[in-house]
């Protein structure tokens, strides 16, 4: 977790762990529920995934102007999806590069998608179409249209081979926002706000000030992570105006008073 930390889960039991050809992915029981693992860090849980999901998804679609078209890199579970398409988005593209940790994910955990769904998504039927490519040549090969683009990723880290970091770097961050329609936003897990261990929060937020005209940091209240969401147009209220847009949205686990606390940046990463 940091210098001289160190996180132990016990799994009661484990349902599947292998080496996806990307990845190290278990799936196991703890004390959570049915969890998931990525080269041995948690990624969600059956307790709190949804905590997880909503804190990156909401707060980024109520920021939007309009949320009709979604890309979302990355999320292997697909509760992002079926969220987007909860707040109206009649089209939901997902992009993962791992086949394999998306179909288990699907056959193993009990939340997102079901295995009917995914393989209905797989088709192209409905309004998810899954699409199993590398996030950075499908956003450098997309004509754009999209209201939102989620990238969630396990977290950023200093390993000079590990592929997902360039769809961290501000570059891709400019390619992203480059397929929004008018105020559009962007999104992405952001790193973890603890002050002992922020330095990919830290590194993430100064890209989106650049970046972003309007740039709207939210720290889960319930959950040690980050997440950061961006619009290339300069909004005034960036907060007011997402707490207007909770009108007939009943996120379950944030409210306009969790916008209105959590938004406020970390003394730390001010400045």
């Amino acid at each position: 977790m940091g210098a001289g930390l160190t996180r132990v889960w016990d799994v009661s039991e484990v349902l599947f762990d292998e080496h996806t050809g990307f990845q190290r992915m278990l799936i196991g029981r703890t004390a959570q529920g049915v969890s998931l693992f990525c080269d041995d860090e948690r990624q969600s849980t059956e307790a709190s995934q949804l905590v997880y999901h909503e804190a990156l998804m909401v707060p980024a679609m109520l920021l939007a102007a309009q949320v009709r078209r979604v890309l979302i890199i990355g999320s292997s579970e697909g509760v992002a999806s079926q969220l987007a398409v909860s707040f109206g988005a009649s089209r939901v593209d997902h992009v993962d590069i791992d086949e394999v940790a998306v179909r288990t994910c699907a056959a193993l955990l009990p939340y997102g998608y079901t295995t009917a769904e995914l393989e209905a998504a797989e088709r192209g039927e409905g309004p998810v179409r899954v699409h199993y490519t590398d996030g950075f040549s499908f956003v450098a090969a997309s004509e754009g249209g999209y209201d939102v683009v989620v990238i969630d990723l396990p977290d950023e880290n200093s390993d000079a081979d590990a592929q997902h970091n360039r769809l961290y770097g501000a570059s891709f961050l400019r390619q992203c926002a480059a397929l929004l329609t008018p105020g559009g936003v962007v999104c992405c897990q952001g790193g973890c706000p603890t002050l002992w261990r922020n330095d990919t929060l830290r590194t993430a937020w100064s890209r989106f000030r650049d970046v972003f005209a309007t740039p709207v940091y939210f720290g889960s209240d319930e959950h040690e992570w980050a997440f950061l969401s961006g619009r290339r147009d300069e909004v005034a209220d960036p907060v007011e105006a997402m707490t207007a847009h909770l009108a007939g949205f009943t996120p379950e686990t944030l409210d306009a008073e969790t916008l209105r606390g959590s938004t406020v940046v970390p003394h730390s990463l001010r400045g």
